[in-house]
């Protein structure tokens, strides 16, 4: 028997999912430093605040939560142009990176939407 739980079923959480571990071989791979912790924290961000915007009860909270989710890969897609343009990821990872984010930014507007329409209803 699988348990899942409400934020596992979110095609957005499984996109964040899959970033994370994208940007966390693109870190990996980095010098330490402020742009690599950056990057970890801002992936990580957008995977909990979808977790956590799946687990509010209020549509007003989901839709704050899965704001805060898409602001942060907003941030990461930022960061791949200044990973890109100081040469510490090759265009393929950044590439790869930028579709999943492009991916997660409108599955996260769209949830935030709808959350958003059922506190008004």
């Amino acid at each position: 028997m699988e348990i899942l739980f409400s934020h596992e079923r979110l095609e957005a959480y499984r996109v964040a999912r899959e970033f994370l571990a994208l940007a966390h071989g693109v870190a990996s791979r980095m010098p330490r430093g402020d742009l690599r912790d950056q990057l970890e924290r801002a992936a990580e961000s957008v995977l909990l605040n979808t977790a956590e915007g799946a687990g509010r009860r209020s549509g007003r909270d989901k839709a704050k939560f899965y704001d805060y989710a898409r602001a942060s890969a907003e941030e990461c897609a930022a960061i791949l142009d200044a990973l890109s343009i100081r040469e510490l990821a090759s265009l393929e990872r950044v590439l790869a990176g930028r579709v999943l984010l492009h991916r997660a930014v409108r599955l996260l507007s769209g949830l935030s939407r709808s959350a958003l329409r059922r506190s008004v209803a």
